[in-house]
C-alpha cells in the first residue's frame, strides 16, 4: 500500500501511490545483529472488518542458522485468510499485546493504534501497560529532517513530542507520535525498540507493518534479512502463513534480483525504496503481447518502474502496457464485456455471466521477468468477484492513481509463496497451495 505525505504530495505526484514509501533521516543507534526467524498469522480481510487479537504464538520448530548472522532458533506458524488486505496479529509491547497490522511492503514507517484509556478498544495498543515504550522528543534526530530524503511531515506538539502526520493514496489518514517500541515475540525472544508511529484519532481498524527497503521499515530497523508469505485464494476460505527469516518451502522458489538505485538518484516518478522487478513481458494465454521491455522499466523520470506490494490489491500498468492488456482481452472476450462499467473507478475489464468459462477463453495471464521467472495468473484466477454477479480482469490502469508505474498487487500473489530475500537483493517466488502451507 503506498505511502504519501502532506508536505509531499505538493512536492512529487508519485508518492500518491500506496507502495510509493517514505524516507527519514535517521541517526542509526548501535544496535545487536540479530536475524529473527518466526512465522505468524496473517489474516487477509476488509480493511473495514474489524478481527479479534489472535493468541501469543505457540513454539513450532527449529530452523537453520545464517552463518554469517547470529540467528533465533525458533519458528511461530499462524494462519490466515484472505480477502483484500494481509492482516498479521504481532506481539508489541512488555507484556506484549497483540496489534493487528497490514503487512504492507510498499511502505516505510509501521504504526500502531494507541489509547491511553485504561479500557482501549480492542485491537488498540495501551502504552502505559508496557515497561519498554517510550515517546521521541522534539529535539530527537529523528525528528529534525534532513533534505532531500526526508519526506515524513514532523512537527512539535504541545507536549514537546514529535508528532508527524501520513497520508494514504486510498484517503487514510494516520497521525500521531513517533515513539519506540520493542515486538516481544517470546519470553526470551524480542527486538530492540524500534520506531513506530502511534497513531490517535484514523478512523482505521488496523495499523501497518512498513516492510519496505526503508531505514525505518520493520525489517531494516529489526536486522530481518528474509521474509515470505503465501496469500491463498479468496474463495478457498482457508489459511496462509508468513514467515519472518528463513522459509522451509523454500527448495524450489525461482528469484528475480531487484533493480536497486542509488539514494542520491532522485526522479519524480521513482521509488528507490521499493521492490522493484525487472519485468519483461506480459502474456495472456498463448499469446506474447507487443509490449516492449522498456515500458516495465524506469525512465529517466523513474516512470514504468514495476514493483510488487502486499499492500496493494488489485495490479496497475502504464497506458502502453495497459492498452495490449485490454486490447488483447476484447480481441478474446470483447463482446461478453459490461458496456460502461466501470468498479471502483479503476476496472473497466468487467463482465456477467459464468467467470470459468470467461476464463477458460482468455487463458493464463503470465507477467514474465528475467532468467525465466514468471508469476502465472491461472484462468481460473483471472477475473474477480467484485459483486452483484459482476467479475473484473485485476487490472487497472495505473494512470487513474496519478502515477506513471506498474504494481503487482496481492490479487496476483494468491497460491504463491513470495520471498523477499533482503541479503541477496532478490524476490523469489514458488507455486503452492498456500492453504495448505
Amino acid at each position: 500500500m503506498m505511502a504519501c505525505s502532506t508536505e509531499t504530495q505538493t512536492l512529487l505526484l508519485f508518492l500518491l501511490i500506496c507502495s510509493l514509501s517514505v524516507s527519514l533521516s535517521i541517526q542509526h543507534e548501535t544496535q545487536k545483529n540479530n536475524s529473527f526467524s518466526f512465522s505468524f498469522p496473517l489474516t487477509s480481510l476488509p480493511l473495514s472488518q474489524r478481527t479479534p487479537s489472535s493468541s501469543f504464538p505457540s513454539f513450532i520448530a527449529q530452523t537453520k542458522k545464517n552463518p554469517t548472522l547470529q540467528s533465533f532458533p525458533y519458528n511461530f506458524k499462524y494462519s490466515f485468510k484472505y480477502s483484500m488486505a494481509l492482516i498479521v496479529s504481532l506481539p508489541i509491547g512488555t507484556p506484549p499485546q497483540p496489534q493487528q497490522m497490514v503487512l504492507d511492503t510498499g511502505s516505510q514507517l509501521s504504526w500502531i493504534h494507541c489509547h491511553k484509556d485504561k479500557a482501549p478498544p480492542t485491537n488498540f495498543f495501551n502504552p502505559s501497560l508496557s515497561s519498554t515504550f517510550s515517546v521521541l522528543p522534539c529535539n530527537h534526530p529523528m525528528c529534525k529532517p534532513r533534505i532531500p530524503d526526508f519526506t515524513l511531515p514532523t512537527s512539535c506538539d504541545q507536549n514537546r513530542l514529535c508528532h508527524y502526520s501520513y497520508f494514504y493514496a486510498d484517503g487514510t489518514f494516520a497521525e500521531g507520535n513517533l515513539v519506540r517500541e520493542k515486538f516481544t515475540f517470546s519470553t526470551s525472544q524480542s527486538t530492540p525498540p524500534l520506531v513506530l508511529g502511534c497513531a490517535q484519532g484514523t478512523p482505521e481498524d488496523r495499523g501497518i507493518l512498513g516492510m519496505n527497503l526503508g531505514r525505518l521499515s520493520f525489517s531494516s530497523q529489526g536486522k530481518i534479512t528474509k521474509f515470505s508469505y503465501c496469500v491463498p485464494t479468496r474463495l478457498s476460505q482457508s489459511t496462509g502463513s508468513f514467515f519472518l527469516g528463513e522459509n522451509p518451502n523454500s527448495r524450489g522458489f525461482q528469484y528475480a534480483n531487484l533493480l536497486t538505485f542509488p539514494q542520491s538518484q532522485r526522479m519524480p516518478n521513482l521509488d528507490p525504496l521499493a521492490f522493484t522487478l525487472p519485468m519483461q513481458g506480459i502474456r495472456i494465454g498463448a499469446k506474447k503481447l507487443d509490449i516492449s521491455p522498456a515500458v516495465f522499466r524506469p525512465d529517466a523520470s523513474g516512470s514504468g518502474q514495476t514493483m510488487i506490494d502486499s499492500g496493494t490489491e488489485y495490479t496497475f500498468l502504464v497506458d502502453e502496457a495497459y492498452n495490449k492488456v485490454r486490447e488483447e482481452v476484447v480481441r478474446l472476450v470483447g463482446p461478453r464485456l459490461k458496456k460502461g462499467y466501470v468498479f471502483g473507478e479503476i476496472l473497466d475489464m468487467c463482465f456477467v455471466g459464468n467467470p470459468i468459462e470467461i476464463g477458460r477463453l482468455m487463458g493464463d495471464m503470465v507477467w514474465e521477468f528475467d532468467k525465466g521467472v514468471a508469476i502465472v495468473v491461472e484462468k481460473e484466477r483471472v477475473l474477480a468477484d467484485v459483486g452483484g454477479g459482476v467479475h473484473c480482469v485485476g487490472v487497472g490502469r495505473s494512470g487513474l492513481l496519478g502515477v506513471a508505474s506498474n504494481i503487482i498487487g496481492n490479487i496476483h500473489q494468491q497460491n504463491l509463496w513470495v520471498e523477499y530475500d533482503l541479503a541477496n537483493r532478490r524476490v523469489g517466488f514458488g507455486k503452492a497451495e498456500c492453504s495448505r502451507s
